[in-house]
C-alpha cells in the first residue's frame, strides 16, 4: 500500500472503530437503564437494542437541516448524530423535569422521546439549517407518519417556490431529507399506508426505515403484513421510468458495510431528486425484548432466542472487524470496556443532578417538620412519623414532600402556631413551583402567544358595500397571499375549483398552484402535511372540507399538536391552522357540530368559531401573527349572507378570549356562537315583542373561553342564564355551563336554575324538517326563556 492508501485506511478503520465503539455504548445503555427501572428509580423503559448498527450506519448521512421523524427506539441514532447525550437520556429516563438535564421535554415525556428547539422565547424561528433537527416524539404506533410526510413536503415547497428563497435560515433550497423510521409492525397501521401512498404521489423527500424485528411485541410478522413482508408487499409502488413511487431497498440489520453503501447511495438519491425511499431494515433484533414490562422468552422458540443472539448486530459487526483485521480482540475488549464505565458514570451522573435537589428539598421539608415538633402545640407523635417515613425514604419523590407537609397540615387544621403558619407557606410555595414544572406551557408565551397579538378593530369606508360572506374570505385570503409568501393553502377541492364554498375561487390561478393546491381524500396526512411545514417555519392554512370528517385528522392534532408546546417544555412550535366548516346544512355527515369532541381533544390548540366571515378573518390575522396552533369553523350557512367589507382586511383582528355582547338586555342571557347565534337572535327579537329583554352573548372562541370572565359579569345584571349550541347534550353547552358557573362562580347570581339547549343525542335528520327537529330552533329557545321567566 503506498502513502495515500494508508492514511485512508486508517481513517476508514478509525470510523469503523468508532461506530462500533457507538455501537457498545448504546447497547450498555439499554442493559443498564433496564435495571434501573426494575429496581424502580425509572418508571418504564423501552430501548434500541437490537438496532444500533443499523441506526448508526443511517445517522453518518443525516445533515444539518434535515429532520427527523421517529420511533421510540431510536436512541443509538440520537447519540450518533449528536441530538442526544447518554446522561440526557439517563435524566430523561428518571423523568428529570430540569431542562438543563433533560432538554427533550423537561421531564414530561419517556425515555427516547428527543426534540430539537425550533423557535426562541421571543417568537423567531432559529436557523434550523445549522442543527440537525428531530420533531419531538410520540409513543402512539406509526404516529410519526403523518407529520414525516409534511417535513418532507416542506423542502419540496423551499426549493421549488420561489418567494421562500429569502428565507435561507429555513431550508438550504430544499436539499433537507425527512429521515422516518417505525418498527414493522406499526406498518399494519393506515398512517404508515396513507403517508406512503401521498410521499409517492408528491414525490418528496422523504427516506423511511423500517426496523423489522419479526414481531409486533408477542405477535408474529405472519400475523401483521400480507405475503410476510412490508417491503414485498408494496411492490406495486416502486417507482419505475415514467411513474412516481418510491424507491425501495433491503438491507440485513446485522450487516455495517452493506447498509452503509445502500444508505449512502440511496440517500444521496433521495436529497437530489426528491424521489422519497423506503429501507426494509431486516433481520433485526431485540435482545431484551420489547419493553421492560415483559419477556420476550414467552412467546419466542428457543431456535429463535439462539438466532437472534448468533444474529445480533453488535456481535455481527465485532466479528465483521475481527474478520477483516480491522482490530484485534484486545482493542476491541477495550472498547467494549470503555462503553461499560461510560455508561455506569452518564447514569451515575444523571441520577445525583436528578436527586440532589430533591434531597435537599427534603432536608427544608426536614427543618420545618422538626420546628413544629420542638413547638409541641401539634400533634407531635404523628408529626414525627411522617418526618421519619420521609427521611427513610431512599429515592424520594417531589410528591413525597408535599403528601408529607399535607398530610401534617390536614391532621392539625384546627391548630395555630408559627410554625404551622410557616409549613403552610412552604407547602404553597412549593406546590406553586411545581405546578409550574409541570402544569405550564400549554400554549404559547409572550410574542409566541395568540393572546399577546395586540386588537386592532376592523375599520369600515363611510361607503363600504355589502358583500356575500366567502367573498369577504375570497377578497381576504387574496390580500393575504399577496403579502405574506410564508402562507400556503390545501385541502380537497381547495385549489382549481377555489374549495366548496368559494373562499379561494380564482386564487390558485393568481398566486399559483404551489402555494393553493389541491390533496387527495386523505384527511389524516391533510394534517400531517400541515404539521410538518409549520414546524419548518411556515404557515399553513389546511382544509378539512367538514367538521363531520374531523375525526379522520383528529388523532395527529390531538396526540402531536395540541400537546406539542407542553411537551416539548416550550422549545417546538407548531404554528398551523385548520381551516373547516361546520354546523347546519343537510344529513347526518355534512351538518355536524362535534365541540365538545374538539374541546376535549384538542386542549393546547385554539379553537375558533365565528359567527361570520369578517369574524373569521380577523381571527385569522390574530392566528397568523403569532406561533400558536388553532382550528377555525366556519358557519356553513354564513357563506351567502350579507356583511360589509372592512377595509384594513389583513390587519384588523379579533381577541381571542372575549366574547362580544351582541344584543344588550337586562331580563335574561344567552349565550352562543357560530350558526347557533342567529337562531338565538331571532327567538330574542321574539322575545323582545313578548316583552322579555335578551343579553345575547357570542363567546366568539371555546378554547380560550371568555379570558376576562365577562360573561358573568352579564349574569349578575340578569340573573337568569342558557347556554345554546347544535352540539350533544351535555357537550358544548356543559363545557360552557362549567366554565361559568364554576370557574366565573356564577351560581352566586343566579335567581332561577340555569339551562342548556343542545341538539339532540342523535345526528341531524336529513332535510330542512330534520334539521328543525334535530337542533335548537328559534320556537326552542323562546320555550326555554319563557319557562325561566315564569319560575
Amino acid at each position: 500500500m503506498n502513502m495515500d492508501s494508508r492514511l485512508s485506511f486508517e481513517e476508514f478503520r478509525k470510523e469503523v472503530l468508532n461506530d462500533y465503539r457507538l455501537a457498545c455504548e448504546s447497547r450498555e445503555v439499554s442493559l443498564l437503564a433496564r435495571k434501573e427501572v426494575l429496581t424502580g428509580k425509572a418508571k418504564f423503559g423501552i430501548f434500541g437494542d437490537g438496532k444500533e448498527v443499523a441506526q448508526i450506519a443511517m445517522a453518518k448521512y443525516f445533515l444539518p437541516g434535515d429532520y427527523r421523524s421517529g420511533y421510540y427506539r431510536d436512541q443509538t441514532f440520537a447519540f450518533a448524530s449528536g441530538i442526544a447525550t447518554i446522561e440526557q437520556f439517563f435524566s430523561q429516563l428518571y423523568a428529570d423535569p430540569d431542562p438543563l438535564n433533560e432538554p427533550f421535554s423537561a421531564g414530561r415525556q419517556m425515555n427516547a422521546h428527543f426534540a430539537t428547539p425550533n423557535i426562541t422565547p421571543d417568537g423567531q424561528w432559529r436557523d434550523l439549517t445549522k442543527i440537525k433537527n428531530t420533531a419531538a416524539d410520540m409513543a402512539p404506533t406509526a404516529a410519526q407518519m403523518p407529520r414525516a410526510l409534511g417535513l418532507a413536503f416542506a423542502s419540496k415547497l423551499f426549493r421549488e417556490v420561489e418567494v421562500l428563497k429569502e428565507f435561507s435560515h429555513l431550508s438550504q433550497n430544499g436539499n433537507e431529507i425527512c429521515f422516518a423510521t417505525i418498527g414493522d409492525a406499526s406498518t399494519s397501521e393506515g398512517h404508515f399506508w396513507e403517508t406512503m401512498n401521498a410521499a409517492g404521489v408528491l414525490q418528496v423527500p422523504l427516506a423511511v426505515f423500517i426496523w423489522d424485528d419479526g414481531y409486533g411485541i408477542s405477535v408474529p410478522r405472519k400475523y401483521q403484513t400480507a405475503k410476510g413482508s412490508i417491503s414485498t408487499v408494496m411492490e406495486g409502488f416502486r417507482k419505475t421510468e415514467g411513474t412516481n413511487g418510491f424507491d425501495i431497498y433491503n438491507v440485513k440489520g446485522w450487516d455495517y458495510a452493506g447498509m452503509c453503501e445502500v444508505f449512502e447511495n440511496g440517500l444521496r438519491k433521495v436529497r437530489e431528486t426528491h424521489i422519497p425511499a423506503l429501507f426494509h431494515v431486516e433481520e433485526i433484533t431485540q435482545p431484551q425484548g420489547h419493553s421492560t414490562s415483559g419477556s420476550h422468552e414467552r412467546y419466542k422458540s428457543k431456535d429463535r432466542l439462539a438466532w437472534e443472539k448468533d444474529f445480533d448486530c453488535n456481535h455481527k459487526m465485532r466479528q465483521w472487524i475481527l474478520e477483516n483485521a480491522l482490530s484485534d480482540e484486545g482493542t476491541l475488549q477495550e472498547i467494549e470496556a470503555r462503553a461499560k464505565v461510560l455508561a455506569q458514570e452518564s447514569r451515575k451522573s444523571a441520577w445525583e443532578k436528578y436527586i440532589t435537589p430533591i434531597k435537599q428539598q427534603v432536608q427544608t421539608m426536614v427543618g420545618y417538620g422538626n420546628a413544629v415538633i420542638s413547638e409541641g402545640i401539634a400533634d407531635t407523635a404523628m408529626v414525627q412519623q411522617a418526618i421519619h417515613e420521609l427521611q427513610v425514604n431512599r429515592e424520594p419523590l417531589r410528591r413525597d414532600i408535599l403528601k408529607t407537609a399535607a398530610t401534617i397540615l390536614f391532621h392539625n387544621k384546627k391548630k395555630q402556631s408559627p410554625a404551622l403558619q410557616a409549613l403552610q407557606q412552604y407547602y404553597n410555595q412549593q406546590l406553586q413551583q411545581e405546578k409550574q414544572t409541570y402544569n405550564s406551557l400549554l400554549y404559547g408565551e409572550g410574542a409566541n402567544s395568540a393572546l399577546n397579538v395586540p386588537v386592532i378593530p376592523a375599520t369600515y369606508a363611510a361607503d363600504a358595500h355589502a358583500v356575500n360572506g366567502y367573498e369577504v374570505l375570497n377578497k381576504y385570503f387574496d390580500q393575504l397571499f399577496a403579502e405574506n409568501p410564508k402562507v400556503f393553502a390545501f385541502g380537497e377541492d381547495v385549489g382549481k375549483i377555489g374549495d366548496v364554498n368559494q373562499g379561494f375561487a380564482g386564487l390558485q390561478q393568481k398566486h399559483g398552484k404551489d402555494r393553493i393546491f389541491d390533496t387527495g381524500i386523505r384527511e389524516l396526512t391533510i394534517m400531517g402535511q400541515a404539521v410538518g411545514m409549520a414546524l419548518r417555519g411556515l404557515k399553513p392554512i389546511a382544509e378539512i372540507q367538514y367538521v363531520d370528517y374531523m375525526l379522520y385528522g383528529l388523532q395527529p392534532l390531538s396526540d402531536d399538536v395540541a400537546s406539542l408546546h407542553y411537551r416539548t417544555g416550550g422549545i417546538q412550535a407548531c404554528p398551523m391552522i385548520v381551516r373547516t366548516r361546520g354546523h347546519r346544512l343537510e344529513g347526518i355527515w355534512h351538518s355536524g357540530s362535534p365541540m365538545a369532541m374538539m374541546i376535549h381533544s384538542l386542549r393546547g390548540m385554539h379553537l375558533c368559531v365565528p359567527r361570520n366571515m369578517v369574524q373569521a378573518a380577523g381571527m385569522y390575522n390574530t392566528l397568523l401573527r403569532a406561533n400558536d396552533p388553532a382550528v377555525v369553523v366556519e358557519s356553513l350557512n354564513g357563506y351567502r349572507l350579507k356583511e360589509q367589507l372592512p377595509d384594513n382586511l389583513t390587519t384588523f383582528t379579533v381577541p381571542l378570549g372575549v366574547p362580544e355582547v351582541v344584543m344588550a338586555g337586562t331580563d335574561i342571557t344567552l349565550v352562543s356562537y357560530g350558526s347557533t347565534l342567529r337562531i338565538v337572535e331571532e327567538a330574542a327579537h321574539t322575545l323582545e315583542q313578548m316583552g322579555v329583554s335578551c343579553e345575547v352573548i357570542d363567546v366568539q372562541t371555546l378554547l380560550p373561553f371568555d379570558i376576562h370572565h365577562s360573561i358573568v359579569e352579564s349574569l349578575k345584571k340578569t340573573n337568569r342564564i342558557v347556554f345554546i349550541d347544535e352540539d350533544v347534550p351535555g357537550g358544548g353547552t356543559a363545557y360552557m355551563f362549567q366554565q361559568v358557573m364554576e370557574l366565573q362562580g356564577g351560581y352566586r347570581w343566579l335567581d332561577v336554575a340555569p339551562r342548556t339547549l343542545s341538539a339532540q343525542a342523535h345526528r341531524p335528520a336529513y332535510g330542512s324538517d330534520g334539521d328543525y327537529f334535530s337542533k335548537p330552533n328559534t320556537e326552542d329557545v323562546v320555550k326555554v326563556v319563557m319557562s325561566m321567566m315564569e319560575e
